[in-house]
């Protein structure tokens, strides 16, 4: 959980960088990622260290070697601001006889992965932005101070380092709250044979919550060897076209453990992003909403599909186009996409519904994702099949995701003796979601007025394919009766007496006083 003591150290440590000239939020986020980065790679050789020492063992890999101590978090904290500035920018030699020098902090980050992976490929266009030896210091010091012994608190610093990111949103682009990943993940269950791609991956986090769920429920598998090439070489995928980003998620990923995902710097929806039909087994996308594009610079493939500009609609069908003949997608979309009336709206609806499987749509609400935006989303959850098979369409009604829906999306419920955080089910729908779409066969009793229902697909049809849970739904409105007017009349006449002789009192004893 983000406490208030996490986020007033992460103000404190942005507000360094912004005091100190960068003021680019990406920018700003980057560098931080950076620390981070090189903080961990501290971290994984002490445990390295620590497990050669048990065993008796030389250092298996070593990410640093016996001359490249000083390049260490734990060691350079130590140096005064101008020394660590130097070992940033500055290649060290061995000694003052050696013609052989070390590479900087920055440099031997850059080195890290496998050659040829994802993380070198990406990390080329790496550059160190911090101006001074003040600022470098400053953010040392208080990065060093944030515990981050525990994944989750990893994951919360991350989490709001990119909330800070004004700019989001701008593109139609919108950092997914962590918990509406993980929710997407836990509802498609991905198995140890899925062949996983974000086509919008951002910073990745998709992919590292389906690492996260495999370490969860599929920890044997790890000791699986055919299991262990696929995680490695073929598992994972993700597509993104800021650069910026894409280092980031390679990142985030090498953190989390993997090393050779495929990752492409591209734009899904053109010819450049490559041959990706018929590719994979699972998407899970949050993709752009707002974008339009020429026709010229989409894939014609995908336009088959879908004639339109819209970036919402043509993801959808670059979807269709990339998922293997029984891969699932989970996808968050806008709600236009539901119900809107255009040619093209209603042809990607009909091509998902009538070729394929609609499984679910979940409305969420609207405030999933403050401060950017008050937009209506909703994830749409279908298989690729080439020969129809809805039957059914469940519909969730969101209407808590365990946060508050203003501005500040802070964490609702109470904590009990032991501080473990409760919630009611009308502070965070989730766990409801979970478990009903895991046991559809028992919503087919609910009605209409209940948080989720089951619509047959003929009725779809008869909708013109609107997919709007509104549209299904029924309302019950409780009826008031009131009191007849004379009767209200002469409760005012009596309230009218009683004041006035409350008023009289108060005149006598005023007077007496």
């Amino acid at each position: 959980m983000i406490t208030g003591q996490l986020k007033n150290d992460i103000d404190k440590l942005w507000e360094t960088f912004w005091t100190g000239g960068i003021s680019n939020p990406l920018t700003v986020i980057e560098q931080i990622t950076y620390l981070l980065f090189i903080k961990r790679m501290d971290d994984m050789q002490k445990a390295k260290e620590s497990k050669a020492n048990r065993t008796g063992k030389d250092v298996e890999d070593p990410i640093y070697n016996e001359h490249e101590q000083d390049l260490r978090w734990h060691t350079f904290k130590g140096f005064s601001p101008e020394e660590i500035f130097k070992l940033f920018k500055v290649p060290q030699a061995h000694s003052q006889k050696d013609k052989e020098f070390l590479p900087t902090v920055f440099d031997k980050m850059k080195e890290m992965g496998k050659a040829g992976s994802a993380f070198q490929d990406f990390m080329e266009g790496a550059v160190f932005m911090i101006p001074n030896a003040r600022v470098l210091e400053s953010a040392i010091a208080k990065l060093d101070e944030i515990d981050q012994s525990d994944q989750d608190t990893k994951g919360d610093v991350y989490e709001y380092l990119l909330s800070k990111i004004a700019t989001a949103g701008t593109n139609g682009q919108f950092r997914t709250p962590r918990h509406i990943i993980k929710m997407m993940v836990d509802l498609m269950q991905p198995t140890t044979e899925d062949i996983v791609c974000d086509p919008s991956a951002g910073t990745m986090g998709f992919l590292v919550a389906v690492i996260d769920y495999l370490k969860e429920y599929n920890e044997d598998a790890f000791y699986d060897k055919k299991f262990k090439k696929h995680y490695s070489e073929k598992m994972f995928h993700g597509i993104e076209f800021d650069a910026s980003m894409i280092r980031i998620g390679a990142m985030n990923l090498m953190l989390h453990g993997m090393e050779t995902p495929d990752l492409r710097y591209n734009d899904s929806l053109s010819e450049a992003a490559g041959d990706i039909k018929d590719k994979y087994s699972l998407i899970l996308a949050n993709p752009p909403f707002k974008g339009s594009l020429d026709y010229d610079a989409v894939d014609p493939s995908i336009l088959q599909t879908v004639k339109s500009k819209k970036t919402e609609l043509l993801f959808l069908s670059m979807m269709l186009r990339s998922l293997k003949v029984g891969g699932r997608a989970a996808v968050i979309v806008p709600d236009g996409v539901l119900f809107g009336a255009s040619k093209a709206h209603k042809a990607i609806r009909q091509e998902i519904i009538d070729n394929h499987q609609l499984q679910a749509i979940i409305s969420m609400p609207s405030g999933v994702f403050k401060p950017y935006a008050g937009v209506s989303t909703a994830i749409m959850i279908f298989t690729k099949t080439g020969v129809g098979g809805t039957d059914n369409v469940w519909f969730y009604d969101m209407q808590a995701d365990g946060y508050s829906l203003n501005d500040n999306r802070n964490l609702l419920g109470v904590t009990n003796e032991s501080g473990e955080l409760l919630q009611k089910h009308e502070e965070n729908n989730i766990p409801d979601i979970l478990d009903r779409y895991q046991s559809l066969e028992k919503e087919i009793k609910r009605k209409r007025t209940d948080q989720s229902f089951i619509v047959p697909v003929q009725e779809i049809m008869d909708n013109d394919y609107d997919l709007s849970i509104n549209r299904y739904k029924e309302i019950v409105y409780e009826k008031i009766e009131y009191d007849k007017p004379e009767l209200i009349l002469q409760r005012i006449n009596d309230l009218d007496i009683e004041r006035s002789k409350l008023l009289s009192n108060l005149n006598k004893i005023m007077k007496k006083c």
